[in-house]
């Protein structure tokens, strides 16, 4: 009977595996697509991510660094929402997407064969938001009819203006391995070409972002750094020409941009923040629980500038739902992410990419969306897991790092 029972439950772990990984495959067309989609396709995951934990026994997972940082992250801001003016149901539910990286990088992506495939999904996704921002920038709509937003932003495959956070997210995992993996010519074609795509978006953080990234990778990765040059000059090239062919993002890009910086504790970010950082101090032990900035503009004056759905910054966010411990534990989080993915940018080109697109993912000074909102939220855990993933295969499975320089 024992025999019996241990031969139907690694049946069953089998099934779970096999299913985890067809669901893995479909995230990033339910992230584009169906936010509802994501969350019960990540719901799934870890579901049946934990059922192979239960059949297995296994619990190694569970003393990791990221995963102690983001359980203790998680529990502290579960006793903030139950302190504080409401958002427990939320909070509880918050540790499914570091679940989900977890469920990745330690079970459903560990074939090497798995996780090139779901890379390959994260590539098709880019190239897919990029094609309909070129047919939408030359023809005015995308496929759906949808104009370009009210600002002059192009909104790509999407009916608002969400494929800048989309393609800087995907941006150095996607293209990095490429790049990587291809000769010169073509390595820095492909980067350029990339780099004007998000620029032409008209999306400002996205396209600091990207020069930030550049950075970096010309720092990690000396191998690309000459060929980083033509990402930068025909960034440079296309920011002479806006005001002849792109003359609204132009605007949003550079002047309203320029004064903004000149004028910036005035501006919509600058209260926003401001405010966020006010609720901080005034409740600096355990915050006001989750979404507690939602729940103070909802009691705010119409008139107010702070006021909006979240404070657009992953850190503030932290700060203001469960105080500086609640910021302290997400930035441990966010760094026992970064510490576990750091050995991937001399493993493999996937690992490279998918660190330096966790850098941006997790940079403290940007405007972002909510931490766990959907699509953002999905796309960075799915990233982490997939870069948990790469680093457990062995190198030569794995597409190793190219020896040659491109």
């Amino acid at each position: 009977m024992r025999q019996n029972l241990t031969h139907q439950a690694i049946k069953l772990d089998g099934a779970a595996s096999r299913l985890a990984f067809a669901l893995t495959l479909a995230l990033p067309l339910a992230l584009l697509h169906s936010r509802a989609g994501a969350e019960i396709g990540i719901a799934a995951i870890d579901a049946l991510f934990l059922l192979h934990a239960g059949l297995t026994g296994g619990r190694a997972w569970l003393r990791t660094p990221f995963a102690l940082a983001a359980a203790a992250w998680w529990l502290w801001l579960i006793l903030a929402s139950a302190l504080g003016t409401g958002g427990l149901a939320q909070a509880l539910v918050a540790f499914r997407l570091p679940l989900l990286a977890i469920a990745l990088g330690d079970w459903a992506l560990r074939p090497p064969h798995r996780a090139r495939a779901a890379w390959a999904t994260l590539a098709a996704a880019f190239a897919w938001i990029a094609l309909e921002c070129w047919h939408q920038y030359l023809t005015g709509r995308n496929l759906l009819g949808y104009p370009r937003w009210g600002d002059g932003a192009l909104t790509g495959p999407f009916y608002k203006p969400r494929a800048g956070p989309a393609l800087i997210l995907l941006f150095f995992p996607v293209l990095i391995p490429a790049a990587l993996r291809l000769r010169p010519p073509a390595a820095a074609a492909l980067l350029a070409a990339g780099a004007a795509t998000i620029l032409i978006v008209g999306q400002r953080m996205p396209s600091l972002l990207l020069l930030l990234g550049l950075g970096l990778t010309a720092l990690g990765l000396p191998r690309l750094r000459r060929w980083l040059l033509a990402p930068l000059a025909s960034g440079a090239l296309l920011l002479a020409l806006m005001p002849r062919i792109a003359p609204a993002e132009y605007g949003k890009l550079v002047t309203h941009t320029r004064d903004q910086l000149a004028h910036f504790a005035a501006s919509a970010y600058g209260q926003i923040w401001q405010h966020a950082a006010r609720m901080a101090l005034a409740h600096p032990w355990a915050g006001q629980g989750f979404n507690a900035f939602r729940r103070a503009c909802a009691a705010a004056p119409k008139a107010d500038l702070a006021c909006n759905l979240h404070p657009h910054n992953f850190y503030l966010e932290a700060a203001t739902n469960g105080g500086f411990p609640a910021l302290l534990l997400f930035a441990a989080m966010a760094a026992a992410a970064l510490v576990r993915l750091a050995p991937g940018l001399r493993r493999t080109p996937q690992g490279a990419g998918l660190f330096l697109g966790a850098i941006i993912a997790f940079w403290p000074i940007a405007s972002t969306s909510a931490f766990t909102a959907m699509p953002n939220g999905g796309w960075i855990f799915l990233g982490l897991g997939l870069g948990f993933a790469f680093l457990a295969a062995p190198p030569a499975l794995g597409y190793p790092m190219p020896k040659r320089d491109p």
